[in-house]
């Protein structure tokens, strides 16, 4: 069916203007961002078949060329959906700075959209004001994470340069794993001792993996 052929009062459209964006379903939600199908499928049925190869955790994670692949579904329309999923994941992050830091949950629910996507390790520095808010971070190094690549002089660099008070660090696990190796608890402990000398302490050493994370404060 094409989708003019469907009553006016139950397209995305007029459903989301007369009963609001919460009474459509994730397909609707979709077809309302791609807005077009192609001459032998209707944006229904496209996103429809597209949610039922991919649920919408996975299609988030998609690639440009992963999305490119899917029929009917162009250039643009995969770089408004990589836009859309970014836009998301950024959410978060706006309101990280009125966040006061407690537990390790509290730095998860910040970063775990970011990291827990990414192909490769991302290790941050998370520093933290006497209040336990987050002033900024920063990302230490990118790639296999190692104690070589990990110097406490490039972590404690920005925790001066911003007057912090104490730090998190925060690395990704690409595997989906996040137990931790053996250099991380290695990292962890020069962190840990180079902090109690500066008087900077490291209060936490976040893993995040693509289902669970693991704390090096609540967790070791």
């Amino acid at each position: 069916m094409n989708l003019k052929e469907i009553p006016a009062e139950n397209r995305p459209r007029e459903r989301l203007q007369q009963q609001g964006s919460s009474s459509l379903s994730t397909s609707e939600l979709l077809a309302l961002i791609l807005k077009s199908g192609t001459k032998q499928e209707n944006i229904m049925d496209m996103c429809n078949k597209l949610l039922s190869k991919y649920d919408l955790e996975q299609l988030s994670h998609c690639s440009l060329q992963e999305l490119e692949q899917e029929h009917g579904i162009g250039k643009a329309k995969a770089s408004q959906l990589l836009a859309l999923f970014e836009l998301a994941r950024r959410i978060p992050a706006q309101n990280k700075n009125q966040v006061t830091i407690s537990r390790a949950q509290d730095v998860v629910n910040l970063y775990h959209n970011k990291l827990q996507q990414l192909q490769q390790e991302h290790f941050l520095a998370v520093y933290l004001d006497t209040k336990n808010k987050i002033i900024a971070d920063q990302t230490i190094t990118i790639g296999t994470l190692n104690s070589c690549l990990i110097h406490p002089r490039e972590v404690f660099r920005g925790a001066l340069k911003n007057a912090a008070h104490s730090l998190i660090v925060i690395h990704n696990h690409p595997s989906g794993d996040s137990t931790p190796s053996a250099e991380d608890r290695e990292i962890t402990q020069r962190l840990e001792k180079t902090g109690e000398i500066m008087g900077i302490p490291l209060l936490d050493h976040l893993i995040i993996g693509k289902n669970g994370w693991w704390s090096w404060k609540e967790k070791k």
